[in-house]
């Protein structure tokens, strides 16, 4: 744990005091955004000391050139970079002429709020410039819930006892970098700007992917409540701004509205967009920042109201929920089929491109839950749209008849990550896309997303699947080799247990749901092989190849073994790791790290998480306590899984030690790199340690089933899901537990294996 800054509050995150060595941290825990677009929680003023300066557009990237693997054939083109913005959000200050700058200034106090429950970020400091002025800075601002273009500013400066000039520039900016790039190439041409009065656009076009993205700022200017137009526009290539001078008397104060953001072409066509931003930008204008204050926090109620987890008793771990929920839904709002959910959202740049396994792993079933089936569905098309790229990407490898690899990290379809590793090692990925579909069905007791899209996912992944099995002679077995499983600790292993599996359920996933429309919609059936070229003997083979999967196992420990080779390596626990040298990608090379026996994140334990009723309790128990000792979970990903497992054997204590380091990854930076940006896929692990965990929810034969148990510091657990339309609520405390339905058709529901059919208004206890 490395953070200890951020002050326990159930809806709040709370800064108080100004170190600068904590300021790219804070940048990253008080980002904003509404799906659309996002930025970090850079100061609206000039700031010279270390800062992570970054806003973010969704969808818009850079194919940036790769600096290894040229040689390896198969290699991806490029490294996606999620670009660095046009910045909208600057308010230059000069007191006196001399630049506002808190690394310069005396700082008196310092405090930061980023209150959850209504997404408004808001900055309070009171200070001292070089030059003897004492002043108030109180800047507020929120990203639109309401309206995915637009972002709010109301800054204001305020005097103590001495008077003095002051010169309020807010600007647009188009000459920003990225922090993370191979080789300092050029993103943006900026193609245009302009200023109309108090309205400004500046145009950029990306090089290369050809976004185009106009920023844009609308603004007034007021002193003691009264708006001055006592102010001019000046103008340098890529760089607007309107420039308020005044003499500022004792006590007096400055307060600037800015109404701004971004439209992309991938949200209007490009010749409608400056229109359509003006018209958004004057509008905001006209009704001002607090009429759009209280809009913004009527929209992030309705989000609240089924995302919500309350906890009672631990104001720590209620946080942690609360700020993972709200990041989430930041990131992703579900209104596009063609974005998804980046690991860093909208807070950094780290790991380039928009969609890892995590989306389908991790996150799916948190918006399947919280939201409603088109979103999720909406999650599934975007992989259903990209198959023809996922088959380009395993004709690659040498793979036809349209076996399909999905890429590990994608902007577009096609596979844009830098190491090979990743790449073409890491395949266990498809697992995942695949398992999602099923969730789905499972969930909703739609059949028709299958029949109608999914089985294409579906058949493309199995072929692949079959074509990347060997049979081995020696075995007598299909192996899987050369792969890198989750525990990415791991690299070019053969027959990883959870790669293995995996492919075998997809098979057999994938024949069951076939043959199963075979029965029932003959017709639909026969379109589906026709469509796909796919024939019975196809299947047949399939099958031969699934029965007989390899699966690592060890007797001796009554394990499945991680891979061929896990037990040649010396078995020292994480005990054995000194605490100086955690995380250990942070201290040991690379050799070191690949030759040990610990393990990043869950590998078969993902397997058991994945396809626990395939297993028993006994199994899960033994390979638990045999492979948890070894894993450092320096993946995000990891606490969470193991959250859900420990749960399900009763290790309730257990379950919320990773519990809390899944919630808090971020806000106590357990891993030592917040500074970089937020782990927001790993974010939708802590809802599923929450839900899964604790409240112990399945879906099962069409229903839903609750186990829960609360830990010793909780008193009272409650979380609502949204199945099949129907709206439950579980609420859990000491002296028992129960389930309403709060809207919605009758739904019967399973609570410690008690079935019930409940009508509104019952509660099954």
């Amino acid at each position: 744990m490395r953070n200890q800054f951020i002050h326990p509050d159930g809806w709040k995150i709370i800064e108080e005091g100004y170190d600068p060595l904590r300021v790219k941290s804070s940048e990253s825990i008080f980002s904003l955004g509404n799906g659309s677009m996002g930025h970090r929680a850079n100061f609206e003023e000039q700031y010279t000391g270390p800062s992570f300066q970054g806003s973010y557009v969704a969808g818009v990237y850079y194919p940036d050139k790769t600096r290894v693997g040229w040689w390896k054939n198969g290699y991806p083109d490029y490294f996606a970079k999620v670009l660095n913005a046009p910045n909208w959000i600057g308010i230059d200050v000069q007191v006196n002429g001399e630049p506002l700058d808190l690394n310069t200034a005396t700082i008196h106090s310092f405090k930061r709020v980023l209150d959850m429950q209504c997404g408004v970020y808001t900055r309070e400091v009171v200070l001292t410039t070089p030059c003897g002025v004492k002043l108030k800075i109180k800047a507020t601002r929120f990203l639109a819930m309401f309206q995915q273009e637009l972002g709010c500013i109301k800054y204001s400066i305020q005097l103590y006892d001495q008077g003095a000039e002051l010169t309020v520039s807010p600007y647009l900016d188009g000459h920003v970098k990225n922090k993370d790039s191979n080789w300092d190439d050029p993103f943006w041409e900026l193609k245009d700007q302009q200023c109309n009065g108090n309205y400004a656009y500046l145009h950029a076009k990306t090089y290369k992917s050809n976004f185009d993205v106009i920023s844009y700022q609308a603004v007034s200017f007021s002193i003691d409540g009264k708006q001055t137009k006592d102010f001019s526009c000046e103008q340098n290539e890529g760089y607007i701004s309107f420039v308020c001078q005044t003499e500022l008397l004792p006590n007096q104060a400055l307060v600037v509205e800015k109404m701004g953001g971004y439209c992309s072409s991938l949200q209007q066509p490009v010749d409608l967009i400056p229109s359509h931003v003006q018209k958004i930008a004057l509008g905001a204008l006209d009704k001002g920042f607090d009429a759009l204050e209280k809009a913004q926090k009527t929209s992030w109620e309705n989000v609240w109201k089924t995302a919500d987890i309350k906890i009672g008793g631990d104001t720590k771990a209620q946080q942690g929920i609360r700020f993972n929920i709200f990041q989430l839904n930041q990131t992703y709002t579900g209104n596009n089929p063609n974005l998804n959910i980046g690991p860093k959202g909208f807070t950094g740049e780290k790991y380039g491109g928009s969609t890892y396994w995590d989306t389908e792993a991790y996150c799916f079933p948190f918006y399947m839950a919280t939201k409603n089936e088109s979103v999720a569905e909406n999650l599934l098309n975007y992989r259903y749209n990209h198959l023809e790229k996922a088959i380009e990407n395993a004709g690659k490898l040498g793979f036809n008849t349209g076996a399909a690899l999905y890429p590990m990290v994608t902007m577009n379809g096609e596979e844009c990550h830098n190491e090979w590793e990743i790449t073409f090692e890491e395949i266990h990925r498809n697992a995942a896309i695949a398992y999602a579909i099923y969730r789905f069905e499972a969930y909703t007791g739609c059949k028709d997303y299958v029949e109608n899209k999914g089985i294409d996912v579906m058949v493309g992944i199995a072929r692949f699947w079959s074509q990347r099995m060997s049979f081995s002679q020696e075995k007598k077995k299909y192996v899987i080799l050369g792969v890198t499983g989750p525990n990415e600790y791991e690299n070019n292993v053969n027959n990883n247990w959870y790669t293995n599996y995996s492919a075998k359920w997809c098979i057999e996933y994938t024949i069951s749901r076939l043959l199963e429309i075979a029965n029932e919609k003959p017709k639909v059936y026969s379109k589906i092989l026709k469509r796909l070229s796919l024939t019975n003997s196809d299947l047949e083979q399939w099958k031969v190849k699934a029965d007989q999967v390899y699966l690592p196992y060890h007797a001796k420990h009554d394990i499945f073994l991680q891979q061929d080779g896990f037990l040649d390596k010396e078995l020292t626990d994480i005990s054995f790791i000194p605490e100086d040298q955690r995380p250990i990608n942070q201290h040991w090379s690379w050799d070191k790290i690949l030759r040990s026996p610990y393990i990043k994140q869950a590998d078969v334990l993902q397997g058991f998480y994945f396809f626990e009723d395939d297993f028993s309790k006994d199994q899960l128990q033994k390979n638990f306590d045999f492979y948890e000792p070894f894993t450092v979970h320096e993946s995000s990903l990891s606490p969470s899984i193991h959250a859900v497992l420990a749960a399900k054997l009763g290790r309730v204590e257990q379950a919320y030690n990773f519990y809390l380091r899944t919630a808090r990854l971020d806000l106590d930076d357990y891993n030592a790199e917040v500074k970089d940006g937020l782990h927001i896929t790993s974010m939708a692990g802590t809802w599923l340690s929450v839900v899964e965990g604790f409240g112990g929810m399945r879906v099962k034969n069409n229903a839903v089933h609750f186990e829960p148990q609360l830990p010793k510091a909780w008193k009272s657990l409650s979380f609502k899901i949204n199945f099949r339309g129907s709206i439950l609520e579980l609420f859990v405390s000491e002296s028992g537990s129960k389930v309403s339905l709060l809207e919605g058709k009758s739904v019967t529901v399973f609570l410690n294996g008690s079935a019930i059919s409940l009508n509104q208004n019952k509660v099954l206890t």
